[in-house]
């Protein structure tokens, strides 16, 4: 594939994509200023590389939540994969498990957990709290049983985003012949059910019906970062779901230092949004990030060649992130220093 970076994967998709389909993985909520936002906070911050290190090749690997990764990235759960290649995730978690990096499979996929663990993956199983407790508990089980090392449990949702791409679209329902067979418990579940109901008291109870690690995804306030903390969260995702859901919400590289700050070192911390360069994980390691995840270039990946494509984005963010911590002067991602970054 004659591409060169995450973005090259991004204009090929364009092409391929059926235009709705790219609008849904695109888009982002009303006038998507949180979407541009969190590219372009990456571009404002510097590095100051320090020289004459004698620090090496850099050496990525690593392990989160006792999980070993061959980098600093993970793929972001995001949805209905099958829009953008026939057989959907299980593509993208063949990539996953030849690149030897952490894929959080969502709730909304459209090929069944047990199918995308049985590709040898490494998994955590990303969840939205349903109402109906009895079925939560039912996707907890699957999700142990298919083999899933952690639950990433969506904290950022009690609505559903205004996505005006969409509406304009009338996009609002899968193709026929395509389902999301995570919902399917002992009836048939269509739909997910996001209710403001939901509270501290439910990562309680989340924690006393699982011995797997369970990791909010959503924090953006350090209030929330230090109760995730209080209630036994494994680890926290500082992150505003991509931009799709509330507009004008700060860039996640923006609130990292802070959230790093409230949280101490007590659990590891993870950012989504906006990451495209290798630079931009250093970014992000340098101000208290333990990884990144990384949600729609994995989806232009997979659009453009399958497992090939999102192992090629991969590849091409791990070439990136040695050549960066290489000029950097730093040996390895859990040594980068905080002042390696400047305004």
């Amino acid at each position: 594939m004659n591409l060169f970076n995450l973005r090259d994967f991004q204009d090929v998709a364009l092409e391929k994509l059926d235009p709705v389909y790219y609008d849904y993985f695109a888009g982002g909520a009303q006038d998507e200023v949180t979407v541009q936002a969190n590219e372009a906070a990456f571009r404002r911050l510097s590095l100051v590389p320090r020289v004459l290190r004698g620090a090496g090749r850099p050496e990525l690997g690593g392990a989160l939540l006792g999980q070993a990764t061959s980098m600093p990235v993970l793929l972001a759960p995001t949805a209905f994969h099958r829009l953008a290649h026939p057989a959907g995730e299980v593509e993208t978690a063949r990539a996953a498990a030849e690149a030897g990096v952490i894929m959080m499979a969502a709730m909304l996929s459209t090929v069944a957990v047990e199918e995308v663990a049985a590709t040898g993956a490494t998994l955590w199983f990303q969840l939205y709290l349903q109402p109906d407790l009895g079925f939560t508990e039912s996707l907890v089980r699957r999700a142990e049983e298919a083999g899933c090392k952690a639950l990433v449990v969506t904290v950022d949702s009690p609505a559903l985003g205004r996505n005006e791409r969409g509406d304009r679209n009338d996009f609002h329902d899968l193709p026929a012949g395509m389902s999301c067979p995570n919902l399917r418990g002992d009836g048939d579940v269509g739909q997910v059910v996001l209710s403001p109901e939901f509270s501290w008291r439910h990562v309680d109870w989340l924690r006393g019906i699982t011995s797997l690690p369970i990791v909010l995804k959503g924090i953006l306030h350090p209030a929330d970062a230090a109760l995730a903390v209080e209630h036994g969260a494994a680890a926290v995702i500082v992150s505003n779901h991509g931009g799709r859901q509330l507009d004008t919400m700060p860039p996640t590289i923006d609130r990292l230092p802070l959230i790093a700050d409230a949280v101490r070192g007590q659990v590891p911390l993870l950012l989504d949004g906006g990451v495209r360069r290798g630079t931009d994980v250093i970014k992000a390691l340098a101000l208290g990030a333990q990884a990144v995840a990384i949600g729609r270039p994995v989806m232009w990946g997979l659009s453009v060649a399958g497992a090939a494509g999102v192992a090629k984005v991969l590849s091409l963010l791990r070439a990136e992130l040695v050549n960066a911590l290489t000029i950097c002067g730093v040996a390895a991602p859990g040594e980068v220093p905080r002042d390696l970054v400047v305004p």
